[in-house]
């Protein structure tokens, strides 16, 4: 939510500096381009500020998706050992075998309650796969 505004405000601001570009009155020539060219920073600003909105978790039974801010990645429930959020830390991760682990970016500490059900949903999910398999 807090990228949506930022975006707004920055394409809202650039625009209004483009549009104020007066050609008269400045002490300076500013052309139809210049205008433009403010309107296109503010345009470029704005998506820069949507993409930190870009990172997501999705789970169900088959495993989970986890899509950060760059590509996209799949990991079915038995490659999973674990979903943690290491003391300190600013997001979540899972834990894969091997010592490896993912940031899950979507999963924030400052996001306070939804970050615990989040991380509580993501818990149960595993559980109720390792179950799953467990009874197979």
């Amino acid at each position: 939510m807090i990228a949506a505004i930022v975006a707004v405000v920055l394409l809202a601001a650039f625009t209004v500096a483009g549009v104020l570009m007066l050609r008269e009155h400045t002490g300076a020539y500013f052309r139809l381009s210049d205008q433009l060219a403010m309107i296109g920073i503010g345009l470029f600003l704005a998506a820069g500020a949507l993409w930190f909105a870009r990172p997501r978790v999705r789970a169900g039974e088959g495993g989970v998706e986890v899509r950060n801010m760059v590509g996209t990645r799949h990991f079915p429930w038995t490659d999973v050992r674990g979903v943690s959020f290491p003391d300190g830390a600013p997001w979540a991760r899972l834990e894969l075998a091997d010592d490896e682990y993912v940031p899950l970016v979507a999963v924030q500490a400052i996001d306070g309650e939804r970050a615990v059900t989040a991380m509580r949903t993501l818990r149960r999910f595993r559980r109720e796969a390792g179950e799953r398999a467990g009874s197979a």
